[in-house]
């Protein structure tokens, strides 16, 4: 519950809550997790666009190369980070607009549903990244596919190290959808 003192200036009262400053540290909160998820999808992008291995054959001449673009799902997660990237990017300047006014409504609206867009488009990239890593590290009996990671085994290393920054971006998101609920229904509470 909210408590709140009288007031009284000239004549009249009006109720002064002592909560001011609360979806302030919400609204910080959001800025620093925004921080957080470029730091992480352009680290998962960049790892996974130079993760490279060439393989020796018999000969000098003859060599196997593992690139990220010989698999769609892994140009699928690059692109799909950098976008989530930008968003971030793009969104900081109207986080930080948040923390100065912790009363904007439409704008906090604006951004829940963007979020949530962005969290869907980076789930979608990073489980088809995954699944291609599984394969790589496990391969598949039935399909008589074996691991590939016994012979490009710093190229999957890189490959699974780069899911890290992408898994940790989900993970912001969700808590950047609930910061922005707890926000809005504050707000609700102070209008009524």
């Amino acid at each position: 519950m909210m408590k709140a003192e009288q007031l009284e200036v000239g004549g009249a009262t009006s109720k002064v809550s002592t909560r001011v400053g609360s979806n302030k540290g919400i609204s910080a909160m959001d800025l620093v997790l925004r921080i957080v998820g470029v730091v992480g999808t352009l680290g998962s992008s960049i790892a996974m666009g130079t993760t490279e291995q060439t393989l020796p054959f018999f000969t000098r001449f003859v060599r196997f190369n593992a690139q990220y673009d010989d698999f769609p799902s892994f140009r699928l997660f690059v692109i799909v980070n950098a976008i989530v990237c930008a968003y971030f990017v793009l969104t900081i300047p109207l986080s930080i607009v948040h923390v100065m006014r912790s009363a904007a409504r439409g704008s906090r609206i604006l951004l829940v549903i963007l979020d949530t867009v962005m969290l869907a488009l980076l789930t979608a990239g990073a489980s088809t990244a995954t699944s291609i890593v599984y394969l790589a590290h496990n391969g598949n009996n039935s399909a008589n596919w074996l691991p590939v990671c016994q012979q490009f085994n710093d190229f999957c290393q890189r490959a699974s190290g780069s899911l890290i920054g992408s898994f940790g971006g989900i993970v912001v998101f969700i808590l950047l959808i609930l910061l922005a609920a707890i926000a809005l229904s504050r707000q609700r509470k102070h209008s009524l």
